[in-house]
């Protein structure tokens, strides 16, 4: 435990001596219509609104930055979990409950809610939910299988692919703004990128999980510290490509799962507060 924590201490004193990436020029506190705390699940591309559920992930609400008002996508349980909005910020992807049939077996509706006309249609039916959602109205896309592979789907076509070699664990996987990396985590060793066919795999940073693109350079993420039962200390860090970093937000707010948009980077902390950060 002591040699653990030593190697994420000097990991965390090498980002705070870092340069300066990105400018934090506000922040502001989110909260719903009625005060209550709650989560932030996702940033529209466009930055133009945010994605929220309530604590046990139960509704999902769209929240326009601009207007400030709020538009119910879903009331039901388990919405708020995993949700994907599309590159043209027009439509998001999310689970429904599925009750049909054994209520012991657990299963959901993949549910498309389309902006502009504010209704929901359903694209798949009685799914198990182990599947990471990706944006259905992407043609290539990067995903985490229930095996914990890594996997690139391109104009229907799957495959898994091994940068890593195949005993490893990946999560966190998205495709670079321009297209020409994937940007993935691996348990016990770090953020990585590598190229589409998945060569070249690059180690980004070693505490840097649930880490999103913030341009084909910047990637950013939480470095967590946790007690073996509950998360003790998390900071929102930033790292590019050629080896700077920054911390953005630090560990002692216990800032965790950074969304982001050009400008833009939100984040909810341990205890359900929501903050929207606007940077340069």
């Amino acid at each position: 435990m002591r040699k653990t924590f030593l190697i994420f201490a000097a990991c965390f004193m090498a980002i705070v001596a870092s340069a300066q990436i990105l400018e934090t020029v506000s922040m502001q506190q989110i909260t719903f219509p009625d005060g209550k705390d709650g989560k932030i699940v996702g940033i529209s591309p466009k930055g133009n609104f945010l994605l929220l559920t309530n604590l046990d992930e139960k509704g999902l609400i769209s929240y326009d930055l601009t207007t400030k008002t709020t538009t119910t996508i879903s009331e039901e349980g388990g919405t708020g979990w995993d949700v994907k909005i599309s590159k043209d910020a027009s439509k998001i992807t999310y689970r429904k409950r599925n009750w049909e049939g054994d209520a012991r077996i657990v299963k959901f509706d993949i549910m498309q809610y389309n902006i502009n006309d504010r209704k929901a249609t359903m694209c798949a039916k009685a799914q198990s939910g182990t599947e990471k959602l990706v944006d259905a109205t992407a043609n290539v896309t990067a995903s985490i299988s229930t095996d914990l592979e890594l996997v690139l789907t391109r104009n229907g076509k799957r495959i898994v692919l091994n940068p890593n070699n195949t005993d490893k664990a990946y999560s966190w996987a998205s495709i670079s703004p321009d297209g020409s990396k994937i940007l993935y985590y691996v348990a016990t060793q770090g953020c990585y990128v590598c190229d589409l066919d998945g060569q070249n795999a690059q180690f980004v940073a070693r505490n840097c999980r649930a880490a999103q693109w913030y341009d084909n350079n910047i990637i950013i993420g939480m470095a967590d510290e946790d007690d073996g039962h509950k998360f003790t200390a998390s900071a929102i860090v930033a790292y590019t490509l050629d080896g700077k970093s920054q911390v953005l937000v630090n560990k002692e707010m216990v800032a965790m799962y950074p969304y982001v948009a050009p400008g833009k980077v939100a984040f909810t902390t341990d205890a359900g507060k929501m903050y929207l950060m606007t940077v340069k």
